[in-house]
């Protein structure tokens, strides 16, 4: 992974793209770096950053709110695009949901996702603002990975007040898909144990016609895919929709695809 953020001589933007890379609810950037190493060693400057409450103790979500990750997200992204005149962006699970949220207030140059989530599955999700009140955390879901001895670094438990923040982030991403202009590359396991259809119906639904420009099955993998069986086709399949997507752009007369 490469937090440090290369720029060109002088301040100048740098001539190779950037990536932006998002993890997980309860998550960590374990389950990203293998894909910001392949996608610099494609020729891309990454930035991984920690979401606020996360990497530390499962309590530290507790008084989070989701408008923290959203801006998290957003000084990253600006951070490199004050460098690049290219920025992608890559998430995971909530990461996604991040991602394409930054897409409808940032100049986005592509999007790729893997097993995004934007329904909160429980029945119970409406009610956490009252349950948190009541039960603290929740037994996790972590390390749905069919690969064996893999580990995302999740945390141990789930706090029921994050979950409530992630239910009202999914709501006003699934909101604003509309506005998502930039394109769109989907990954999805064909056994998620963690984020059901639900989501990706909500993903098809939500954006313009033309908008999901690809949509890959993971035929090998669960829910943390970039840790499991078909990494690799993640880590391949995006650097070249990135790359095809920065030649469009450079090529473009508007600079832009």
């Amino acid at each position: 992974m490469s937090h440090d953020v290369h720029q060109g001589a002088a301040g100048q933007p740098a001539r190779k793209p950037a990536v932006l890379l998002i993890h997980g609810f309860t998550g960590s950037r374990t389950a990203m770096l293998p894909w910001a190493q392949a996608l610099e060693s494609a020729g891309f400057d990454t930035l991984c950053p920690v979401l606020p409450g996360h990497e530390t103790s499962w309590q530290d979500m507790i008084g989070r709110n989701f408008s923290e990750w959203i801006l998290a997200t957003e000084q990253s992204f600006d951070e490199l695009a004050a460098t690049h005149e290219q920025v992608f962006v890559a998430g995971l699970s909530m990461g996604g949901a991040l991602a394409l949220h930054l897409a409808t207030r940032r100049n986005v140059a592509g999007v790729s996702l893997v097993n995004p989530g934007l329904v909160v599955d429980s029945p119970l999700a409406p009610y956490t603002k009252y349950l948190r009140r009541v039960v603290r955390s929740v037994a996790p879901i972590s390390n749905d990975i069919a690969k064996r001895g893999a580990d995302e670094k999740a945390y141990g438990r789930t706090p029921v007040a994050a979950v409530h923040q992630l239910h009202q982030l999914f709501a006003q991403t699934r909101s604003r898909l509309g506005l998502v202009t930039a394109p769109v590359q989907l990954f999805r396991s064909t056994v998620d144990n963690v984020v059901s259809d639900a989501s990706v119906h909500a993903l098809t639904e939500g954006l313009k016609p033309g908008t999901l420009a690809e949509h890959h099955q993971l035929l090998h993998s669960k829910h943390v895919a970039t840790l499991d069986y078909d990494a690799a086709q993640i880590f391949e399949e995006s650097a070249r929709f990135f790359h095809h997507l920065a030649a469009q752009a450079t090529h473009s007369p508007k600079g832009r695809p």
